[in-house]
């Protein structure tokens, strides 16, 4: 099998469900392998850090997708997705990323920790009701999705009452950031788009009638004041993506790392008696099965990479979840190590489009998994659950777990690192 066959393979069905096998088969041609025309594999993890802050590599601009998607402008999901900081570069991306960058400061997400704790503990009590008929319970429709949309619908002022809504047009709108996508996926992905623009739409104008201390807020008076600073294509496209990048990573993040946690009844148990290892455990759970697998990148120069030659106009595919197992990087990369030295996952990116909400998205982990642990010991699943055939974004369809709400009321209010009934 050559670079291209598995390139092939990882995007089958089956390859998106377990890609950690094809990145190996990849691996063996070097940390950089052309897989095709002008187009470049990464696996290994230095060259992958070098590439997201080199700042010869950016994202596509609009003069390439009209080269290579003619009409892209008519698909609301690729145009919401391109008119955010997501998709675009220099000097675009950094005047939008500033004008939201202040809502994610080290200072802010560390003052947010009481918030989370209070919503995680009221949501473990809401799983603890709903299983006490013995029946399996989804933590991912009960636990996973609900903390972080909860805190990201919070610093946008989105209504309590409408998150729910958010779980479906998000997960239809992230099919746009896969690899390759079908005509039918793009119409569920426009689909999705168009109910979020829609609905942020109707958000800015209650803003505007009605100003609050949110960031919906402070971006509509931002586009308000100058619209050189903010367009109005832009703020919607960029509230868009905040909301969904807000909780569509962390709920992967909190369903993936459960699963490794219960997988692992040793660590699980450290990490109960010790809830100051978290940062740890996140970082370690974060580059042993990230939530985002992959990024692209394109260089306007010519570039030398891994001993590879990388012309200008080289797409180059940057598979972030096999450079988080190179060897070279961590011994035994596909043994799960909390206690491992020197974690610096590339799950959240590097360099300019590294990720704006991942300080709060490390905190909410490491918040929940202690607590969940703690006051859920008899956690385990119900059977093995199964992916979803996403690449790009990975996490499980379902996750059913089944609860001891016995052994749950026992530890009601434990202190952490204390045994039940210790005074």
């Amino acid at each position: 099998m050559d670079a291209a066959e598995a390139l092939a393979l990882l995007m089958s069905p089956q390859g998106r469900i377990d890609p950690y096998p094809t990145y190996e088969r990849l691996r063996r041609y070097g940390p950089v392998v052309q897989a095709g025309p002008v187009f470049y594999v990464v696996t290994g993890y230095a060259e992958a850090d070098e590439i997201l802050r080199d700042s010869r590599f950016g994202v596509m601009d609009d003069a390439l997708r009209d080269e290579f998607f003619p009409g892209w402008r008519d698909s609301p999901a690729v145009a919401s997705i391109s008119r955010s900081m997501l998709r675009t570069n220099p000097p675009d991306h950094s005047r939008m990323r500033r004008l939201a960058a202040g809502a994610f400061t080290p200072r802010r997400i560390a003052a947010m920790r009481d918030v989370v704790e209070a919503q995680a503990d009221e949501l473990v009590d809401a799983m603890l009701e709903r299983a006490r008929d013995g029946e399996p319970v989804d933590f991912l429709a009960e636990f996973a999705y609900p903390l972080p949309v909860g805190v990201i619908c919070a610093l946008l002022g989105v209504p309590a009452a409408d998150r729910p809504l958010f779980r479906r047009w998000a997960a239809d709108l992230t099919g746009v950031l896969e690899p390759e996508i079908t005509t039918e996926e793009l119409a569920v992905a426009d689909r999705g788009a168009t109910e979020l623009r829609d609905y942020f739409a109707a958000l800015v104008r209650a803003r505007r009638a009605a100003p609050a201390d949110d960031l919906t807020t402070a971006l509509v008076q931002v586009h308000d004041a100058d619209g050189d600073r903010l367009s109005g294509e832009e703020l919607l496209a960029n509230l868009v993506v905040l909301l969904v990048a807000g909780f569509e990573t962390t709920t992967n993040l909190l369903g993936n790392g459960l699963v490794v946690l219960l997988d692992h009844p040793r660590a699980a148990e450290a990490l109960r008696e010790h809830p100051d290892f978290a940062p740890g455990y996140v970082d370690e759970l974060l580059r042993y099965d990230s939530p985002v697998q992959l990024t692209t990148r394109i260089n306007e120069a010519p570039v030398r990479c891994g001993g590879v030659e990388l012309p200008a106009g080289s797409w180059t595919l940057l598979l972030l979840g096999a450079a988080n197992r190179d060897p070279r990087r961590y011994p035994e990369p596909q043994r799960f190590d909390p206690w491992r030295p020197q974690v610096h996952p590339l799950s959240f990116g590097a360099g300019p489009h590294y990720c704006l909400g991942a300080g709060l998205a490390r905190l909410e982990a490491q918040v929940a998994f202690p607590l969940l642990l703690r006051r859920l010991p008899g956690l385990a699943l119900a059977g093995r659950p199964r992916h979803r055939t996403r690449l790009t974004l990975r996490g499980y369809e379902t996750l059913p777990v089944i609860i001891d709400t016995e052994s749950a009321a026992a530890h009601r209010g434990t202190p952490a690192g204390a045994a039940p009934g210790t005074p």
